[in-house]
C-alpha cells in the first residue's frame, strides 16, 4: 500500500488555509497546516513534509525568509501560492529555491497538478546515498546504519550536520557556516553547540567517526577515505 504524500501548507487566510487542506485531502494527500513562520519552521523539522506550498506574505517570518531558512536544510520541493504576482517576487522565490510559483486566485486542479508533477519528479530522482568505510548515509531517507552494527539512531540536528560535512569532502567548514546550514535558527547556534553536535557524531559513528576531523582555528571538515592515513 502506497503511503499518501505529506504536504506542508503554510497560510494565514483562514478561508484560504481551510480549502486547501480539504482540497488536499480529498486528492489523497495527508496535509499538516501552518499559519505564521514560527509555526512553519517548527512543522518543517518536526513533521518532515514531502512538499510545502507557501504563502508568501505571512505574519512573523514571511515567505521570503523561510526560503531563506530552508535554504540547503530542507530537501523538499517548494511552491509558492501567493497573491503577490509581481516579477521581482517571482524571481526571489526561484532564487531562493522555490520550485514553482502558483498565483492566487488559482484553480485546485492545478495546484493538485504541480504538486503531483513535483512528487513524480522526486520519485524518478536517483537516491542519494553517500558511503564511507562501513558506513552508509541516506540523504532522502534521513538514515545512517554501520554494516557491522546497524542502524545509528541520530537526531535531527545530528544528521544535518553530517551530512553538511560529508557532501563536502575535503572542505574545512567553519562552526558558524555549519550552524547556518545545518541548525535552524530559531535554535542555539554557538560554537559550544556544534562542538557538541560533533563529539555526539563521532561516539556514535564509531571508528568511522574519526573522519570527522578538526581543523584548528577553523573548524571541521569530513576527510574523505583517499584521503584518510
Amino acid at each position: 500500500m502506497t503511503v499518501p504524500a505529506r504536504i506542508l501548507v503554510v497560510e494565514d487566510d483562514a478561508p484560504i488555509a481551510a480549502g486547501l487542506v480539504r482540497g488536499l485531502k480529498q486528492a489523497g494527500f495527508q496535509v499538516m497546516l501552518a499559519t505564521d513562520g514560527e509555526l512553519a519552521l517548527e512543522a518543517s523539522e518536526r513533521e518532515r513534509p514531502d512538499l510545502v506550498v507557501l504563502d508568501l506574505n505571512l505574519p512573523g517570518k514571511d515567505g521570503f525568509e523561510l526560503l531563506d531558512a530552508w535554504k540547503g536544510r530542507l530537501r523538499v520541493p517548494v511552491i509558492v501560492l501567493t497573491a503577490r504576482q509581481e516579477l521581482e517576487a517571482r524571481l526571489r522565490s526561484f532564487g531562493l529555491g522555490a520550485v514553482d510559483y502558483l498565483a492566487k486566485p488559482f484553480w485546485m486542479e492545478e495546484l493538485v497538478a504541480r504538486i503531483r508533477a513535483r512528487l513524480l519528479l522526486l520519485e524518478e530522482r536517483p537516491r542519494r546515498v553517500l558511503r564511507w568505510d562501513d558506513v552508509r548515509l541516506d540523504l532522502d531517507a534521513r538514515e545512517v546504519s554501520i554494516e557491522s552494527t546497524g542502524p545509528v539512531s541520530l537526531t535531527r540536528h545530528e544528521f544535518d550536520v553530517l551530512a553538511y560535512l560529508v557532501e563536502r569532502p575535503g572542505r574545512a567548514m567553519t562552526r558558524a557556516q555549519i550552524a547556518q546550514h545545518a541548525l535552524p535558527p530559531n535554535e542555539e547556534r554557538d560554537d559550544r553547540t556544534v562542538d557538541s553536535h560533533v563529539a555526539r557524531l563521532r561516539k556514535k559513528l564509531g571508528p568511522a567517526g574519526a573522519r570527522i576531523r578538526t581543523s584548528w582555528g577553523i573548524g571541521y571538515q569530513f576527510a574523505p577515505p583517499e584521503e584518510s592515513s
